[in-house]
């Protein structure tokens, strides 16, 4: 783990001789806009099928998967745009400004899961004793090839479990934290990042409101709370990534 002050190296072209920190101007600007492009291209992206199928359709989860994983794919380019135009000094690589690196991968894996299981221990207990399988019985399923061959054919499984949270990672941490961390602070950019990650999963509404699942109340208390729990987490993600991205 690293203390925040190593984002220091994300500025470094920014200090005077005397070493103040002197913004680029238009800096937090160019910052915000491009996170706002980046998670409108990543939301943009769902809507670009024109179909009258529901979120949760084989069909329609399939053309999704292609255009966000191709926004995703292209969203380190926002990241290198932004560095060429602000001029802002970097770690020596676009990859290791994102946080992809094998130096500290161990510990960088290891105690933020240790940390994740830690804050959802109590789901994980009631899911234990809920469970009707005894503890042997959880572990042979987990070895068991055709348990994951199954997941792996459900196409709702892959997005909520593999596509939709590494994808989202990636947009909304890997690429977003290093553009905003510059113009603020690291432990601004902590609470400013999740409200691009919050925001973004407003789009639900419209289905639910095309396809009448609930009343315009309940949608939209609903969109409410997922927009809490999702900046609630977006920011404890955020600090792990702070904490974890350089040395």
């Amino acid at each position: 783990m690293v203390e925040v002050e190593d984002f220091s190296l994300l500025t470094e072209k920014m200090k005077h001789s005397d070493g103040a920190l002197v913004l680029p101007e238009g800096l937090c600007g160019v910052s915000v806009l491009s996170c706002l492009l980046l998670a409108c291209s990543y939301v943009g992206s769902l809507y670009v099928w024109r179909n009258d199928l529901p979120r949760d359709h084989p069909a329609v989860i399939k053309r999704r998967f292609t255009s966000v994983l191709i926004v995703s794919g292209l969203s380190p380019l926002f990241v290198w745009t932004w560095r060429e135009f602000t001029g802002v000094g970097t770690v020596p690589s676009l990859l290791a400004l994102m946080g992809i690196r094998f130096e500290g991968l161990i510990p960088a894996i290891i105690l933020p899961l240790l940390l994740t299981m830690v804050l959802f221990l109590g789901p994980l207990m009631q899911l234990a004793m809920d469970c009707p399988w005894s503890f042997m019985d959880g572990i042979r399923v987990a070895f068991d090839p055709w348990f994951w061959m199954l997941c792996f054919s459900d196409m709702r499984w892959l997005r909520n479990q593999v596509v939709a949270p590494l994808t989202e990672e990636l947009v909304f941490r890997a690429c977003m934290l290093p553009m905003l961390v510059p113009c603020t602070s690291p432990s601004t950019a902590i609470f400013t990042c999740p409200l691009f990650f919050g925001v973004a999963h407003f789009h639900h509404v419209i289905e639910l409101l095309r396809f009448r699942q609930g009343t315009l109340s309940g949608i939209f208390l609903s969109a409410v709370f997922q927009f809490s729990y999702t900046a609630v987490f977006g920011a404890y993600t955020a600090f792990i990534f702070i904490r974890t991205v350089v040395s």
